[in-house]
């Protein structure tokens, strides 16, 4: 059939010409809209500026053929062959291009927006500048593919092959990445703002400067890879493989990696205000100074020598633990539940349950805080449910007003700042513990319980594995069961006036202060 023949039928309204040889054709500018070109060969044809919307082109051949300008607009390409092809600023958008092979296309910017490209090879293809919106690509193959300055926000690029992919400069924000191959992929300045990158596979892919906000990369598989300046705040690297990493001036304010694995990785200018450091593996690191500032503007540098780093990546989870001496009961469980959830209202700072050990004797409420400077006001506020309250918090107060009164740089406390800030978030927890107060309902209900007038223990436990017993009543442990009675009955009412509990040494509290990771000096 010659292209003046099928001309001649598709404006008589013949649309089904499947299997045609049209091997070299001219066919630029021509209007086949809705056409089946199914299973025909059309390689080396030229089809620039044609517009083929809606065609059905399954299976068929286009190698080498030039379609530059062509509208495929939601066309059926699925399982065609256009290896070599001229598809420059070609519209694709919402074409079915399932298991097309498209190896060393030029697809320049080319519009694939929502275009579905599941299991399509586009090895060594060239999509820079291109669009793929929303597209699919899951399996697809990009590996050694162009998508410089290319835009791939919300596509699914799920267990796709991306190795050795240029994608710099690259729009990925919200993209589906999850499993996917990526090693040496040059990804330096990309966008991966909120996109899925849990499990992929990141070996040695250059990430220079990229935004990597919100990011999921967790599971992740990044040794090797250059993260210097990268974007990571607020990322999910929980249990990521970051061996040799390099995060040389990276931003991982806020950041999630716990379970990280930066065995051999460099840390210089790190930016960790608000990262806590539990659970990371740390061997071998390089790190000169972090920059621990709320803004990353360096206000708060951090300096080490080689063994300070390590242990500044190897720090203990702060916790709270509120030792009541009795076993939790279900009607006490229920009143502590209702209390907690009333103060998580006013108190962020609790809006995690505690953890709970629950023994015949005595029961442990374990609240974990994200840094050593919450350690004091939260258990200001922890507190607040127990008859031990008023006590407990007088030794907090204490505490501070002792530290605040001493000649901090006699007693080797390097950063009398510390305890300035201290006094400031006493101040507000103070203010904050009023207001859950006046709420009054759900504290009430816990006061009139015998488990929450027992005796308690208070014990914080900073970064650095010490421990400091904020408060201990008297009677903690001395209670005895009157044989005539099923209750529990206690001593604390009987030598509460005969026994006074004491705060903390001072020295015990400015080495445990004095240990503290959450400020550091420039």
């Amino acid at each position: 059939m010659t292209v003046e023949e099928l001309l001649e039928q598709y404006a008589a309204g013949v649309i089904d010409f499947s299997g045609v040889d049209l091997c070299e054709a001219n066919l630029s500018g021509v209007k086949l809209s809705g056409v089946n070109l199914s299973s025909a060969d059309l390689s080396v044809v030229n089809l620039s500026g044609a517009n083929l919307s809606a065609a059905n082109l399954s299976y068929v051949k286009l190698n080498v053929a030039r379609l530059s300008g062509v509208n495929l607009d939601s066309a059926i390409l699925n399982d065609s062959s256009l290896n070599v092809a001229n598809l420059i600023r070609a519209d694709l958008s919402r074409a079915q291009l399932r298991g097309a092979s498209l190896v060393r296309a030029e697809l320049i910017r080319a519009d694939l927006s929502r275009a579905d490209l599941f299991e399509a090879n586009l090895n060594f293809a060239d999509l820079r500048e291109a669009t793929l919106r929303q597209a699919n690509l899951r399996h697809a193959n990009l590996s050694e593919a162009s998508l410089k300055a290319c835009s791939l926000a919300g596509a699914n690029l799920e267990m796709a092959n991306l190795n050795a992919t240029d994608l710099s400069r690259s729009d990925l924000s919200g993209a589906n990445v999850r499993d996917a191959e990526l090693k040496q992929a040059n990804l330096s300045h990309a966008n991966l703002s909120g996109a899925d990158l849990s499990g992929a596979n990141l070996r040695w892919a250059d990430l220079t400067g990229a935004n990597l906000c919100w990011t999921d990369l967790s599971g992740a598989k990044l040794s090797g890879a250059n993260l210097i300046g990268a974007d990571l705040s607020n990322a999910n690297l929980t249990n990521a493989s970051l061996v040799h990493a390099n995060l040389t001036q990276a931003t991982l304010i806020k950041a999630e990696w716990s379970g990280a694995d930066l065995t051999g990785a460099i840390l210089t200018g790190a930016k960790l205000y608000a990262t806590s450091r539990f659970g990371l593996k740390t061997e071998g690191i390089t790190c000169e100074w972090v920059d621990l500032s709320p803004n990353g503007d360096r206000a708060i540098i951090q300096k080490f020598n080689a063994e300070d780093a390590a242990d500044f990546f190897n720090e203990t989870a702060p916790t709270i633990r509120i030792i009541v001496d009795a076993p939790l009961e279900h009607e006490a469980n229920f009143a502590l539940a209702g209390a907690y959830y009333q103060i998580a209202q006013e108190y962020p700072g609790l809006k995690q349950p505690p953890s709970m050990e629950i023994s015949r004797r005595r029961t442990v409420l374990t609240f974990r805080v994200d840094n050593d400077a919450a350690l004091f006001p939260t258990a200001w506020i922890a507190i607040l449910p127990f008859k031990d309250a008023t006590n407990t918090q007088k030794h907090i107060y204490t505490i501070v007003e002792m530290l605040e009164k001493q000649n901090l740089s006699q007693l080797g406390l390097k950063a009398p700042d510390r305890v300035r800030q201290l006094t400031t978030l006493i101040q507000q927890a103070m203010n904050q513990a009023q207001t859950i107060r006046k709420m009054k309902r759900n504290l009430e209900l816990a006061a009139k319980l015998t488990f929450f007038r027992t005796a308690t223990q208070t014990i914080l436990t900073n970064s650095s594995a010490q421990t400091l017993i904020v408060y201990d009543h008297p009677n903690f442990g001395k209670r005895f069961i009157n044989s005539s009675e099923p209750d529990v009955t206690f001593l604390a009412d009987i030598a509460s006036e005969a026994t006074i509990a004491t705060p903390p040494r001072l020295n015990m509290a400015v080495d445990f202060v004095k240990s503290f990771h959450y400020i550091s000096q420039s």
